[in-house]
């Protein structure tokens, strides 16, 4: 992030060299006290934004952590039901196998 010229302390103590048909310096300054105001919102906005980049970037490492936690479930859960049913499968087979001994 580049680095601003100005704070709002350097707009707020610059002072003017007044000439004889110089600006008017009540003027400069008033005008200076609109440039420090806006100065000071855009630096409260910055520092939040700033803010809820970092609660959203934490927010995001822990939906991911808790996304392979769900991914390793899911596959663990597969596994077993593939296990199960082949296991039911045999199961079946094997009994009609018996039947098929016992008729004869």
């Amino acid at each position: 992030m580049e680095k601003l010229n100005l704070s709002p302390e350097d707009i707020l103590n610059k002072e003017f060299n007044t000439d004889f048909k110089g600006y008017s310096p009540s003027e400069v300054d008033s005008y200076l006290d609109l440039i420090l105001d806006d100065y000071q919102k855009m630096e409260a906005n910055l520092q939040e934004a700033l803010d809820m980049i970092a609660k959203l970037q934490d927010q995001i490492k822990k939906l991911n952590a808790k996304n392979v936690e769900l991914q390793g479930k899911q596959k663990a859960f597969d596994l077993s039901n593939t296990t199960s049913y082949s296991s039911v499968d045999i199961l079946k087979r094997l009994s009609r196998l018996e039947e098929q001994v016992n008729s004869k």
